[in-house]
């Protein structure tokens, strides 16, 4: 009997490398959200275990080297991948793990979020971790998504503000990466307006040029921030995968972020900080009508 449906259908495939978030706010949970929400097909591999929650982290556990290696071997032996989004990497032995399994396969399509502090301030990776990123991930990055606190680790040396970020893109950019996107939301809270900055080497003409981008948004007055990072790194990467240019894929994922920012301003998620709301096309949150409540 012969069907009407199509024989094979294809949605980007993701895969995110990275911890996992008990708490489900960010790491891998946040970012196969992400990749759900945006239409893509979400698969993981696990860097470390931590225990954590909306008021911190309490315990990492590395996930075993070979094991890291196998899920990778698993997924892109017969799954395979458009991108790869990767997370926190907590030693420098399993960034090397992932760097020698994604040249194995010839990846060429990686996001890169380099995860070293939570929120809270937990250390998520040293000094050792940052110098072997440096080395083993960033010349095989599409882009990598620093926060003002990560650049400061990358570079050695205290970013500011806005003011620094063109000037600190250029130095990321010489490390290898082919465009670099420095988020501003770590600005103290005096700052109600956020500026995000993308740069990045593209060819016109035979030529390779450098070209630069603002985002500048309004920040959303919530305590609920914990995994916006992981989310818009995700975020991109789904665009990208969906065939979006680089410019264009930042641009929606920010806007995506700013609603589940807005939406999550209603949630009540544990007693600090909640997650932002990842499905807020899907189920709207909005605070009860007080007449409604009468």
């Amino acid at each position: 009997m012969e069907t009407l449906l199509p024989t094979s259908v294809q949605i980007p495939k993701v895969l995110t490398i990275a911890g996992s978030d008990s708490g489900g706010g960010a790491g891998l949970q946040a970012d196969l959200k992400v990749i759900t929400a945006l239409g893509g097909y979400g698969m993981s591999v696990i860097t470390a275990i931590t225990a954590q929650n909306t008021l911190g982290v309490t315990r990492i556990q590395d996930v075993d080297l070979d094991v890291v290696e196998a899920q990778m071997d698993a997924v892109f032996s017969d799954i395979g991948v458009d991108i790869v989004k990767i997370g926190m990497l907590a030693s420098p032995e399993i960034v090397q793990i992932v760097a020698k399994t994604l040249r194995k396969y010839g990846i060429k399509k990686v996001v890169l979020d380099p995860v070293l502090r939570a929120t809270s301030g937990a250390s998520l990776g040293g000094d050792d971790t940052a110098q072997a990123i440096i080395k083993e991930l960033f010349p095989l990055a599409l882009l990598v998504t620093p926060n003002m606190d990560e650049v400061s680790l990358l570079l050695g040396r205290d970013i500011a503000g806005p003011d620094e970020f063109k000037l600190a893109a250029q130095e990321l950019s010489e490390m290898g990466p082919q465009a670099v996107l420095i988020k501003g939301g770590h600005l103290d809270s005096t700052h109600t307006q956020i500026t995000d900055y993308l740069m990045w080497r593209t060819i016109e003409d035979n030529l390779e040029v450098v070209l630069s981008k603002e985002f500048k948004h309004y920040r959303v007055k919530t305590a609920n921030t914990h995994g916006t990072g992981c989310s818009l790194a995700s975020a991109v990467a789904t665009y990208l995968a969906a065939g979006h240019d680089l410019s264009h894929a930042v641009a929606k994922a920010i806007a995506y972020v700013e609603a589940g920012l807005e939406a999550g301003r209603f949630l009540s998620i544990g007693e600090g900080p909640g997650p932002l709301w990842h499905m807020h096309d899907f189920y709207p949150t909005a605070l009860v009508d007080e007449k409604e409540k009468r």
